[in-house]
């Protein structure tokens, strides 16, 4: 179905990503598999036909390790059997990839720039999300798990968690938000300020609830509101709505209308009504510029200061469809800015938990893979899968979709929780540990 890419001639810049069909169709990307920086001003990209032709603007560099995706659609468009080819100014090709039906959601080479074209999630500005097949290791703590809730306090639909102090957020898909406090066995909701049976979430300009997946706070903890991420209103199920809502929980009132939405939707790839944002959490700036992050809208460092007003950091979102992450910058305003996509190597992303401790994100994947758990860290500008464990040994494969980390360590352990979207055996809350 597809052919070998052409060798490229001295240079090391090399098509690395094509989109031919969805919200971010006809792009290309290209990647500098280098060690210097290359000026790519006035290179072409072409498609089959010599007369549709790209020139990339005056004062475009690319540096070492960089990525950089380029829209077309207003020179060509890429078919469903068509080519991508890369000349330099004089008219010397020096790269080329074809493909004989549109991708879903998206072609790309793997390895990065000098593997084959493979069918894969959309990452333009980043590392392809190349199939991992990374072995499990075992759980690094103990195996030994136990409940963590009363009988029947929660039913079905408990997802997304967040340890916030001694709080635990919980988020359940029924537009449901819990604020839970500590037993001497775990876990137990708030029964003060309205918080007894949970609060309801409302968008803030239409109808319905939220269906709520995943949960988060920032820095400034929940006096700077928890952030909450939706894939759906119930009032229209059937109709994806990836965003991202922030809910003011100081009051009493049991019923909440977020304070803002960032609906997402137009910037990512279309999904299934029910396989959108099931994760989220959110990494200080600070932290990222430290680790060298590499803003995917740029291909250079990421610059905090570009984006006016926001949160002081960026938020991840995990999308279940096709278990990718995204970092936004989510701006006061309401203006949004897509900065990362990269894979998880998972069959889906249902719980994202950043460890500032350790300086790695969690994704975490329910009983689809038996439980699985992946560490990412950043690595050269980019997050990068560096390990996989198995479910602890004594937890059965439980439909997991939240996973908490405690922020604080005792006796080099770390304590965790789970939650079981299926409730099973009448208990939705499930704790254990993991080495610090």
């Amino acid at each position: 179905m597809l052919t070998a890419p052409a060798a490229a001639a001295n240079t090391d810049i090399r098509i690395n990503e094509v989109v031919t069909t969805g919200v971010v169709d006809d792009s290309v990307e290209l990647v500098n598999t280098g060690t210097g920086t290359v000026d790519i001003s006035g290179w072409v990209i072409k498609d089959e036909q010599d007369a549709s032709a790209f020139t990339i603007p005056s004062g475009t560099t690319l540096g070492p390790r960089r990525y950089r995706a380029f829209d077309v659609h207003n020179a060509f468009g890429l078919g469903s059997a068509d080519k991508a080819r890369l000349f330099l100014p004089g008219g010397t090709q020096i790269d080329s990839v074809s493909w004989s039906t549109h991708g879903d959601s998206s072609w790309s080479r793997c390895t990065d720039g000098t593997g084959p074209l493979t069918a894969a999630g959309m990452t333009l500005g980043g590392p392809n999300s190349c199939p991992s097949s990374l072995p499990s290791s075992a759980w690094p703590g103990s195996g030994a798990v136990s409940t963590a809730d009363g009988s029947n306090v929660f039913g079905p639909d408990l997802s997304g968690l967040y340890q916030d102090g001694s709080v635990l957020w919980a988020a359940q898909n029924s537009g449901k938000l819990w604020r839970l406090l500590p037993t001497s066995t775990g876990w137990t909701p708030d029964t003060s300020s309205g918080w007894g049976s949970g609060k309801r979430l409302k968008f803030p300009t239409i109808s319905g609830y939220a269906d709520s997946e995943g949960v988060t706070v920032t820095s400034a903890g929940a006096a700077g509101g928890v952030y909450v991420s939706s894939e759906r209103s119930d009032a229209s199920s059937g109709t994806s709505r990836t965003s991202v809502l922030r809910y003011d929980v100081s009051g009493t009132a049991t019923t909440l209308t977020a304070t803002r939405e960032w609906n997402l939707t137009p910037a990512l790839p279309p999904v299934g009504s029910n396989l959108g944002f099931e994760a989220i959490t959110w990494v200080p700036d600070s932290t990222l510029t430290a680790a060298g992050f590499v803003d995917a809208s740029t291909g250079a460092a990421y610059a905090p200061s570009g984006y006016g007003p926001h949160t002081g950091g960026v938020f991840f979102v995990g999308v279940e469809g096709t278990a990718m992450v995204h970092g936004f910058v989510l701006q006061d305003s309401g203006a949004f800015t897509r900065v990362a996509s990269f894979g998880t190597g998972l069959a889906g992303v249902m719980e994202l938990q950043w460890e500032p401790q350790a300086a790695r994100l969690w994704a975490v994947c329910d009983d689809t893979c038996h439980g699985q758990h992946r560490t990412l860290r950043i690595q050269n500008g980019y997050f990068t899968t560096t390990a996989a464990f198995a479910k602890p040994a004594q937890m059965p494969d439980y439909n997991n979709e939240g996973f908490a980390l405690s922020p604080t360590c005792a006796n080099g352990t770390r304590s965790v929780t789970w939650s079981d979207d299926s409730n099973d055996d009448n208990h939705a809350l499930r704790k254990g540990s993991v080495t610090c």
